[in-house]
């Protein structure tokens, strides 16, 4: 099948914030190749301010909508797209069916699904779990059928977010900013989807930073915020809670606003380092939940990481050894360079 040159194309990344931050630089190459196509990214609900406050697409389609719709019903919800093509980032055999009974012209899918080998027309060879490639850049792999071949480096893909389209930050943040403290947010929680660094290391990180040079935000979701409402206790007064005080269109703003973030491998951290952030993550060294596969993209965006290859703790949700044997004294070193800096 040759290319062809779409005027609407579906990119297809159902899952969570991180995953969709790093898929925004595919949505930025399509734009690039072909500045008159609509790019519509099928999302979640959750996921959504991400995917709206970025410049390259230009409609969301609900996955949340979708899978409450019959078998027939979701045939025609994709059909009155007009997509050309639709690209599986993230494979779900629902969406992969139903874009076929659609007729969408052009389905792009990895190798590694075996449903896709009936459902999808473009099978891209795109082992994930064992590959040296970041996600960013095995996204990018999805784009072949178009002419997008270039083996992108990362300092390449930085320049494709394009989260221009912020919104206002509401005053009741703005005014705990700091002019004259360096202003940090510390996202402690992972939802279960990361191996997290201990309360204990955070709470040591804060000790190191000089109350007069740091303002500190704790960011975290509803449900995290009653998971560290005892820790929360335990901090001095020039930290601030703001878990479960933001919903995700403030969060972003808010990230937009302060000079650095740290965290484990989740979303926030995945936005601080697409808006140019100061953005350090705290990583295992297990594959593929390693930096090498998830570390952020920015222009100044950083990770930590044991240097060592290690397997120990592949089998439980999150408490990880290795992720403690990372200092508290080894990330405030790097946070202290961001305020000199």
């Amino acid at each position: 099948m040759k290319k062809i040159s779409p005027r609407r194309v579906i990119l297809s990344r159902t899952d969570a914030i991180g995953d969709v931050v790093l898929t925004l630089p595919s949505a930025g190459l399509l734009k690039k190749q072909f500045p008159e196509c609509r790019i519509i990214f099928f999302g979640r609900t959750y996921t959504q301010p991400v995917i709206a406050a970025c410049e390259h697409v230009d409609d969301f389609v609900n996955y949340d909508e979708f899978v409450t719709l019959s078998i027939s019903e979701r045939k025609k919800f994709l059909a009155n797209i007009h997509a050309e093509a639709i690209i599986h980032v993230f494979p779900r055999p629902d969406i992969a069916a139903a874009a076929k009974a659609a007729g969408i012209r052009l389905r792009i899918g990895t190798t590694n699904r075996l449903y896709h080998w009936w459902t999808c027309n473009r099978l891209i060879p795109s082992g994930r779990k064992n590959s040296s490639l970041h996600e960013a850049q095995l996204n990018t792999k999805l784009l072949k059928p178009f002419g997008i071949n270039n083996e992108f480096r990362l300092d390449e893909l930085k320049n494709f977010f394009g989260l221009s389209k912020i919104k206002p930050l509401p005053a009741r943040l703005e005014t705990k900013l700091s002019n004259d403290k360096f202003n940090l947010v510390l996202h402690p929680k992972s939802n279960v989807s990361a191996r997290e660094w201990s309360m204990q290391r955070y709470a040591e990180l804060i000790q190191l930073l000089p109350p007069e040079k740091f303002n500190i935000f704790i960011t975290g979701t509803e449900k995290e915020k009653a998971t560290l409402s005892k820790w929360l206790q335990t901090l001095p007064q020039h930290v601030h809670d703001y878990t479960a005080k933001m919903n995700l269109d403030e969060l972003i703003s808010f990230i937009d606003h302060v000079d650095g973030l740290v965290a484990a491998s989740t979303g926030p951290l995945h936005l601080a380092g697409a808006l140019g952030k100061n953005a350090l993550g705290i990583y295992p060294p297990i594959r593929p939940m390693h930096p090498g596969r998830w570390a952020p993209l920015g222009e100044h965006a950083g990770f930590v990481v044991i240097p060592k290859n290690c397997s120990d703790c592949r089998s439980t949700l999150v408490q990880c050894h290795c992720m403690n044997e990372i200092g508290a004294g080894e990330v405030a070193e790097r946070v202290l360079k961001w305020r000199k800096g």
